[in-house]
This record gives C-alpha cells, structure tokens and sequence, in this order.
C-alpha cells in the first residue's frame, strides 16, 4: 500500500464521479438513440460506455491499492437533448470537465513530485482529449446534413 497526497486521493474520487457521470450519461443516451431509432449511434454511445466505465475501474484499483474505499459520492444527474447534436454537445461539456479535471491533477502531482500519479492523470488527460476529438468530428459531420434540412425546410 503506497500513500499519496490528500489532494491526490480528492481528485481521484472526483475522477471517478466524474467517469460514473459519463458512463450514466452516455448509457442514457445511448438508450435513447435506440428509442428514435438510430441503432448506428447508439452502438456508438454504447462502445463510449464500455470506455468510460474501463476508466473507472482503473481509478477504483489504484484508489484500492493506495489503501482508500472508493466512492463517487458526487454523481451529477444526466443531461438530455432533443437530438442526436444536442446529445453531443452535451458529450462534449462533459468530456471537456474531465479534460480540465485530469490536467489539473496531472500539473499538481508534477508540482509535488507524484510523477506516478502524474502520468496514471496524464494518461486518462490524452484519453479524455482523443474522446473529445471524436465527439467534435462525428458533429461536424452532422453540421453539412444539419444545415442541408434547414435549407429544404425554407
């Protein structure tokens, strides 16, 4: 059992609201993509879970293994939209907390000379950044379809 700074083990339990957060979010809306019949993005939404739940179960093992219960006691409720964009933008504020989150920790545990937990924090910090990117892609392909229905509808 090692030790680690308390404000190390902080945000490590914010880590992992904030990973159960999305794993909630995109578990909803994955259900209800299938619900409007768009099975495609839904799968998509699905596969994004099974990522962010695999995020927090490596947060769970290390909390484990520095000897501290895991508990994400700060799980914020599920956000919606009308629409798959809507749903992505939604994503992409959530995925944009944890970017914030993981590069903060990282800088901190540089700072005191955690470079273990700086790099397990830098590592989720790229992972987060490559989700995002992602998100921000599959909306600018929706952007030129978005924009062709608008036109037709004038």
């Amino acid at each position: 059992m090692t030790s680690a700074h308390p404000r190390v083990l902080a945000a490590l339990g914010q880590a992992l609201s904030l990973e159960l957060t999305a794993v909630q979010q995109y578990l909803t809306h994955a259900s209800l993509l299938e619900v409007w019949g768009d099975q495609s993005s839904s799968d998509r939404f699905r596969r994004e879970t099974v990522e962010e739940m695999q995020h927090s179960e490596r947060i769970v093992k290390r909390m484990i293994a520095l000897g501290v219960a895991p508990s994400a006691s700060q799980l914020r409720p599920v956000a919606t939209a009308t629409d798959l964009p809507g749903l992505l933008e939604l994503n992409n504020l959530l995925e944009d907390q944890l970017i914030v989150h993981y590069a903060e920790a990282a800088r901190f545990c540089r700072l005191i000379g955690d470079s273990t937990h700086a790099e397990f924090f830098q590592e989720l910090l790229e992972e987060e950044q490559l989700h995002s990117g992602d998100i921000a892609r599959w909306l600018s392909e929706l952007r030129p379809h978005l924009q062709s229905q608008v036109r037709a509808r004038f």
